[in-house]
């Protein structure tokens, strides 16, 4: 009888932890699918996937400089991914995810090596933040760092 107990309460454990899990994993798809897109150039998927009023930040570190902060529009953003040319091969690896779920919010943070034509171009920390609007998550907010210092080749 303990025994059958002690299953019992185990499983209601998985259960409940679960749902938590649910979350986190449809956040993560969601990133995933915006480098996806973001790799295909497929502007309109990278349009689909965010919420209208996102916002975009980066931050510029540099040797002996201050960092800078840079506000882009996401509109910008959008022309500037589909202008690459055909012939540049980009990637954007990222290393892992650290996910945080609270209701209908979420923050993602991924450290990332940014490669061009196969060679290291830059690295840093991307933070998503999302919403959870009527089922469906969107990017609201992201902000990434971008340095050349300390980044190791993959």
């Amino acid at each position: 009888m303990k025994v059958d107990l002690c299953i019992l309460l185990f499983l209601v454990g998985i259960v409940s932890h679960s749902q938590e899990t649910i979350d986190e994993v449809s956040v993560k798809t969601s990133v995933e699918d915006f480098f996806k897109a973001f790799h295909k150039q497929d502007t309109t998927a990278l349009r689909i996937m965010v919420h209208p009023t996102i916002q975009m930040q980066s931050i510029s570190i540099k040797v002996d400089a201050e960092p800078k902060l840079i506000t882009e529009e996401y509109g910008n953003f959008l022309k500037a991914i589909y202008a690459i040319p055909k012939t540049t091969k980009f990637k954007e690896e990222i290393h892992s995810f650290k996910i945080q779920v609270d209701g209908p919010m979420a923050n993602v943070s991924t450290p990332y090596s940014f490669y061009v034509n196969d060679e290291l171009s830059h690295c840093g920390v991307n933070t998503f933040q999302l919403f959870k609007e009527k089922g469906i998550w969107k990017i609201i907010y992201i902000i990434d760092t971008r340095t050349k210092k300390g980044c190791e080749p993959i």
